[in-house]
């Protein structure tokens, strides 16, 4: 049976092949337009509004050299004071005298099971908390160091994450997404913003003695940045590969050597403008030239004045102590010699963990903290009072930070505390964040956030901010998108900022 033609005359002129083709080249060719302006931040509505992107202004043969900040701002260098594995917030700096009311119950509201398994009771801080300071913030005995300088420091009490995960909780809170593959905080801020030196890396990545943390270089890799905002990693006792010219070339040689290969570098990036790879695989063998002079210096802890290594802790306590107030004392040294971004990992996490690599204690809080204290305390307490009284605080924010929290309750095994997403502590000093203060609050138990929440993404974009950064305006368009370090979110926190 034929049935009638019901097709309406547009209907039919889009099945005319000539018009199909037409209107698809067209359309193909308007949204590679779009594209293209906006990859050059030349759309007509963002020059209209002033809200669209902010591109840096890259050299391609100099990718680190220094860029002016989107305003002016004080700090001009940034250390992250990184602990994998979840400091206990309710063991530290977050004091709730009602766990100790309660210590040993199980008050109706709490959960029967969390991210390990069923839960046990509430249980009273492990160690005794103390007013300190003249501020008389109350302080746990575990961090006897850190504890003599809370009147420099700028406690968020309020954080809250999205996940329980230490993979996702360490990629969420360095790089603003529980999935693999973005830029970290310090690609974003080194694209931004360059680096004051040449002689070394915009970027310095100092791992654990034990290893890497559990999201392993993408806690400080550049994702779809271009390559060269990448973190070097190397540590006091692990400097970079292939610093020594072999014996058999004399100074001359390798001189003459380096210099026909910068010839030959510009003369193939002259051949294929653009190509942001290339600039970034020249850019990076030319500072890798510089370093073979500069890093032997800088690595030159040994002589660092005595005074200095006691401060710091080098010659007293355990092994892995020594080793992390050594890594301690090189983050000072990058500093100052200009490096833009030193991110210190204080714990790894290689196979687990649970306490003994890292600070994720489900079992024995009371013995894997303390072990975990003693190698950070004394060593990171003297870091941040060595920049203090050096002045270098004055253009330096540091960032002492952990993925989440954990639980005010014990796990059933009845000797550790679980994860905790939804409230846990950072603290900020130096440039630009307010002295002696706590900002939020978690819950009496210190199990929810309270009072001014504060997201992984408002934590991101106020360290942004203070590094001169719009946390809106700093994209990168990638895939179809404009990408940021805060994905669509965030505000900053304009309470802390001093």
């Amino acid at each position: 049976m034929n049935l009638p033609e019901r097709i309406s005359p547009i209907g039919r002129s889009l099945l005319n092949r000539r018009s199909f083709l037409g209107q698809t080249g067209m359309s193909l060719g308007g949204l590679a337009l779009s594209q293209l302006l906006a990859r050059d931040n030349l759309l007509a509505s963002d020059a209209a509004d002033g809200l669209g992107p902010i591109r840096p202004q890259i050299d391609e043969k100099n990718p680190y050299s220094s860029r002016p900040p989107h305003f002016e701002m004080p700090a001009k260098q940034v250390l992250v004071i990184y602990l994998p594995g979840a400091v206990s917030h309710v063991d530290t700096f977050d004091y709730k005298p009602a766990l100790y009311d309660l210590d040993g119950q199980k008050p109706p509201g709490i959960p029967a099971v969390t991210f390990e398994g069923p839960t046990g009771n509430i249980a009273k801080p492990f160690w005794d908390f103390r007013p300190r300071g003249e501020t008389g913030k109350m302080v746990s005995d575990l961090l006897p160091n850190l504890a003599e300088m809370v009147d420099d420091f700028c406690f968020v009490h309020s954080l809250t994450t999205q996940t329980s995960a230490h993979p996702q909780g360490e990629n969420f809170f360095n790089t603003g997404f529980t999935m693999e593959g973005f830029p970290s905080f310090g690609a974003w801020v080194t694209y931004a913003l360059g680096c004051e030196t040449e002689e070394l890396p915009a970027f310095v990545a100092i791992n654990d003695p034990r290893g890497l943390a559990r999201s392993g270089k993408n806690n400080f890799g550049s994702g779809f940045l271009p390559a060269a905002f990448q973190g070097t990693d190397f540590t006091a006792s692990n400097p970079p590969a292939n610093l020594h010219r072999p014996d058999r070339f004399t100074p001359g040689a390798d001189q003459a050597g380096v210099d026909l290969l910068r010839k030959l570098n510009a003369d193939h990036l002259e051949s294929f403008p653009g190509d942001a790879d290339l600039a970034a695989r020249i850019a990076s063998y030319e500072l890798a030239g510089r370093m073979q002079t500069s890093v032997p210096e800088v690595m030159d802890i040994a002589g660092e004045p005595k005074h200095v290594h006691d401060a710091y802790g080098t010659e007293t306590g355990t092994e892995l102590k020594r080793a992390y107030a050594n890594n301690c004392i090189l983050a000072r040294r990058l500093l100052e010699r200009g490096v833009r971004v030193v991110q210190l990992f204080n714990g790894s996490d290689p196979a687990g963990g649970n306490g003994i690599t890292n600070w994720d204690s489900h079992s024995d809080i009371l013995k894997t903290h303390a072990m975990q204290a003693e190698i950070m305390d004394q060593p990171t307490a003297a870091l941040i009072a060595d920049l203090k009284q050096r002045g270098m605080l004055e253009h330096t924010l540091v960032v002492w930070c952990t993925e989440f929290g954990r639980m005010p309750f014990l796990q059933a095994n009845g000797t550790g505390r679980d994860h905790n997403p939804d409230a846990f502590t950072c603290f900020l000093a130096g440039a630009g964040v307010k002295k002696g203060f706590s900002y939020g609050e978690s819950d009496e138990f210190g199990f929810k956030t309270a009072s001014n929440e504060t997201t992984v993404y408002d934590f991101n974009a106020t360290l942004l901010h203070l590094m001169g950064l719009n946390h809106e305006r700093l994209t990168y368009y990638h895939n179809g998108l404009e990408r940021r370090l805060t994905n669509v979110h965030g505000h900053v926190v304009k309470d802390i900022l001093a």
